[in-house]
């Protein structure tokens, strides 16, 4: 982290119960219809179950059940929770860090992520920070989406033997800044975006970006599934984003 950064927003899970509402929502509107990439989770919203602070840290925990008494139930086998700060904060620019501990097992696939405030996409880009899969837990990558580089992204990887199955927890960071994008594992930077000075197309980051923190199941990255693992759970110790003065 920069040392003139200063620090503008953080949670560090020291209250017990539900994520605190003041900087927190859940994004549940995908229910009925289907998540994107064919995963396979409903989101819960303010359920102990599936999102609870406990002990200092924010446990997400994915489940094998079916919520069909929900209003808004689209048919799923398996329940978890997507947190987002959207309407509640956003940031241009900044030194992001998650401190988290990943889930193990076939079928998992936990990010911490962000999109931009606009809510086009990918013309308003994302920022993947972490992303893993149960099928591969020891690898942990990173993205960078733009209108031109669509779904698909650019990004980078790196290999952590103790991402999931352990006590370990580690430093997941994003430094965004006007030139460039940098992801970083344990303050070790893995992979770097520079700014092309070709327009929105290629770079969207001038505007604000929510951050996303969810545990999907399946889909097209998560794959085939393991009904053996469940409960699984991404703990996440700290959210922290520093910016320039």
């Amino acid at each position: 982290m920069p040392a003139n950064y200063r620090l503008v927003w953080a949670d560090e899970f020291t209250v017990d119960g539900l994520p605190d509402a003041t900087r927190w929502d859940y994004d549940t509107e995908r229910n009925r219809l289907g998540w994107y990439n064919n995963e396979l989770q409903y989101y819960a919203a303010n359920r102990l179950e599936n999102s609870q602070v406990s002990g200092g840290t924010l446990r997400i925990t994915a489940r094998r059940e079916s919520l069909s008494s929900a209003a808004d139930w689209g048919g799923q086998r398996y329940t978890s929770a997507r947190l987002i700060t959207r309407g509640k904060a956003a940031w241009t620019y900044g030194y992001f860090e998650v401190r988290a501990r990943l889930p193990c097992g076939r079928g998992t696939w936990p990010a911490i992520w962000t999109l931009g405030t606009g809510g086009l996409w990918p013309d308003d880009g994302e920022l993947d920070i972490m992303e893993q899969v149960g099928s591969n837990p020891t690898r942990v990558f990173g993205t960078v989406h733009t209108q031109a580089s669509g779904g698909t992204g650019t990004g980078g990887a790196v290999l952590v033997p103790d991402a999931c199955g352990s006590t370990a927890f580690h430093n997941y960071q994003l430094h965004w800044t006007a030139d460039e994008i940098a992801l970083a594992f344990d303050g070790v930077v893995y992979y770097r975006y520079a700014n092309p000075r070709a327009g929105k197309t290629t770079w969207p980051f001038d505007a604000p970006q929510y951050l996303l923190l969810n545990l999907a199941i399946g889909g097209t990255l998560g794959g085939s599934v393991d009904d053996a693992i469940f409960p699984v759970t991404l703990e996440i110790d700290h959210v922290r984003i520093w910016q320039a003065p």
